[in-house]
C-alpha cells in the first residue's frame, strides 16, 4: 500500500534536496502550490528550520541544522510506516554502481568543456555513457514509487535533460537547469535523507 507524503514533509525535503532555492522551484519540485508552500516555509522558519537568505542575488531558502534533523526524522517515520526500509536500502544498493557512470561521465565532460585533463570526450560519448543510467534508473523510480511515491519524476527529468543535452551541452552539467547532473545530484540526496546516510 502506498502513502502520500505530507505537504510539510515535501517542502521541508524539496529544501534539503535542491540547497538553496526560491519558493516557487521548491513548490515545483514538492508539487504544491506556491502559496501553500510559503506557508510551510514560513512556519518552519518559525520554528527555526528554515532560513531565507541571498546567494548570487537571488533569494532563496535553505535548511538549518535543526531543520535537517527534524526532516531526517519526518523521513524515517514515513520510511517505517510505509514498511520499506529494506527496499530503499535495496534500491540504494543497486543504486551506487550507477552512480558511479554518472558521476564518472558527468566529471569527465566537466573537465573536457573546462579543456583541461588529459582525455577529452565528445558530447555524444558522455549522451551515450549516460544512457544506461537512464533505463536503471526508471527501474529504480520504479521499485521506489511502489511504497514511496513522492519519488515520481527523477527519472523523466533525467531523460528530459539528456535529450535537450543533443542540441545545448550545458543540460549535462549545468547548474542553472534541470541538468542530468543536477538531478542525478538530488536523488542521491533524497535517498541518503532518506535512509540517514552520508555521502
Amino acid at each position: 500500500m502506498t502513502r502520500t507524503t505530507p505537504g510539510d514533509l515535501l517542502v521541508l525535503h524539496a529544501t534539503r534536496t535542491l540547497g538553496h532555492a526560491t519558493a516557487a522551484r521548491l513548490a515545483e519540485r514538492a508539487g504544491l502550490s506556491q502559496a501553500e508552500t510559503v506557508e510551510h516555509l514560513l512556519d518552519a522558519q518559525s520554528r527555526g528550520w528554515a532560513n531565507h537568505s541571498s546567494f548570487a542575488g537571488e533569494g532563496g531558502w535553505s535548511l538549518t541544522e535543526a531543520g535537517t534533523r527534524y526532516g531526517e526524522r519526518l523521513l524515517a517515520a514515513e520510511l517505517d510506516s510505509a514498511g520499506a526500509r529494506t527496499a530503499v536500502e535495496e534500491v540504494y544498493r543497486d543504486f551506487l554502481p550507477t552512480n558511479d557512470l554518472v558521476a564518472a561521465a558527468c566529471t569527465a565532460w566537466q573537465l573536457t568543456e573546462m579543456a583541461i585533463g588529459s582525455q577529452p570526450v565528445t558530447l555524444t560519448a558522455t549522451i551515450d555513457a549516460l544512457t544506461q543510467p537512464a533505463r536503471t534508473l526508471a527501474q529504480l523510480e520504479t521499485r521506489l514509487t511502489a511504497h514511496l511515491p513522492r519519488f515520481a519524476g527523477y527519472h523523466h527529468r533525467f531523460t528530459a535533460a539528456l535529450h535537450l543535452a543533443s542540441i545545448e551541452p550545458k543540460w549535462i552539467t549545468g547548474t542553472d537547469r534541470d541538468s542530468c547532473h543536477r538531478v542525478w545530484f538530488e536523488l542521491h540526496e533524497d535517498l541518503i535523507a532518506t535512509l540517514q546516510l552520508t555521502r
